[in-house]
C-alpha cells in the first residue's frame, strides 16, 4: 500500500495504471471520462463512480456510509470489496 497515486485511484477502488482495458484503448478511465466510460455506454454512468460523486468521495473507502447494501452487489468482480476498500481507506487516512 505505499506510494500509492490516490489520484489513479477509481470510485470502486480500481487504480487505472497498468489496467489492461485501459492500455487496449477499451476504457478511458473513470476519472478521466467521470465514469461515462465505454464499458457503461448502454446504462449511462457507472454506477459506482456516480455514487462515489453524489456522496463527494473519492473512492467507496471513504464514503461515511461505506460499507452500504449495494457495495458488493455494484461491485461484484471482487468478493474482497470490503476489506480492499477498507485498507485502502486506512492507508489513505496515514496520509
Amino acid at each position: 500500500m505505499e506510494n500509492i497515486d490516490f489520484s489513479k485511484i477509481t470510485a470502486c477502488g480500481e487504480c487505472c495504471i497498468g489496467c489492461k482495458k485501459k492500455e487496449k484503448g477499451l476504457c478511458e478511465g473513470c476519472i478521466e471520462s467521470n465514469g461515462y466510460c465505454k464499458e457503461w455506454a448502454q446504462s449511462g454512468q457507472c454506477p459506482i463512480h456516480k455514487c462515489a460523486r453524489k456522496h463527494s468521495v473519492q473512492f467507496c473507502g471513504l464514503c461515511a456510509e461505506f460499507p452500504c447494501g449495494e457495495l458488493t452487489k455494484k461491485i461484484h468482480w471482487n468478493p474482497n470489496v470490503v476489506e480492499d476498500l477498507t485498507e485502502l481507506a486506512n492507508a489513505y487516512r496515514s496520509i
